[in-house]
């Protein structure tokens, strides 16, 4: 089981998302869930599963590459002198917020940028969509059917989930449920670009840009080893799920 914050102290909680973040297209994606536990075929759960899930993967690096492009356009502008406007800051603050980047001072500085752009940042669908396999038994989870959640994020407020079967005496943690399975996709997204527990994740894709590399899911997944308790043996679980359904992936 995978912990939304990470192993131990990191003690985030899902972000608070509406499901009009989403497009009513994709919103109309998930308006029903496969029976993906009915399907007895391993390459057709497999195939429908990875389709199933794609759309949100897809959306989600969307956002983000908007987000990184303004924020590239804002380096740019200060680059050549210009300071933002309130419009510009408007948003700058929005995602300063959203990403748990605190401004320095009342404007933009390069250092700010650089820490942003570090964390607004895509994830491969092969690393997105393997996590998301493993932590929910290919959408048969008890935690996936019952809370749309696909990648085993815990929540900390008694009510916020469901309880596990085998929480240990004296935990609190529970099972963080989802509107729509496309929320669980953007509190991964988010928990993963932002918690202080992947930020070797971060720091391996930000070398991966600066060589002008592709963005690699089992690279990057060499910087999962907090994502659970079983540490390196669960990074070496999702590298070679990345390898074996190399067929599946459309990108990374």
């Amino acid at each position: 089981m995978a912990l939304l914050a990470g192993l131990t102290a990191c003690g985030e909680t899902p972000p608070e998302i509406t499901p009009t973040t989403a497009s009513d297209s994709l919103s109309a994606v998930y308006e029903t869930k496969p029976d993906f536990g009915a399907i007895t075929d391993i390459q057709q759960r497999k195939a429908a599963f990875f389709d199933y899930l794609r759309p949100a993967v897809a959306f989600e690096n969307q956002r983000i590459e908007g987000e990184r492009q303004f924020l590239l356009d804002i380096q740019q502008q200060m680059d050549a002198g210009q300071v933002p406007d309130s419009r510009a800051m408007a948003q700058v603050n929005e995602l300063s917020e959203a990403y748990m980047v605190t401004l320095d001072g009342d404007g933009v500085t390069q250092s700010w940028l650089t820490r942003m752009l570090k964390r607004v940042d895509v994830l491969p669908e092969s690393l997105v969509l393997s996590q998301a396999a493993n932590e929910s038994g290919w959408g048969r989870s008890r935690f996936a059917i019952e809370g749309n959640n696909y990648f085993g994020q815990w929540c900390y407020r008694q009510g916020c989930g469901l309880v596990p079967s085998s929480r240990t005496d004296g935990a609190s943690h529970e099972v963080a449920v989802f509107a729509s399975p496309y929320l669980s996709v953007k509190a991964y997204f988010m928990n993963v670009n932002r918690n202080p527990a992947y930020a070797e994740l971060r720091d391996i894709r930000a070398l991966q840009r600066q060589a002008g590399q592709r963005i690699e899911g089992k690279r990057l997944a060499e910087g999962l080893h907090r994502y659970s308790e079983r540490g390196h043996a669960y990074v070496d679980e999702i590298q070679s799920m990345i390898r074996h359904n190399n067929q599946y992936w459309r990108q990374g």
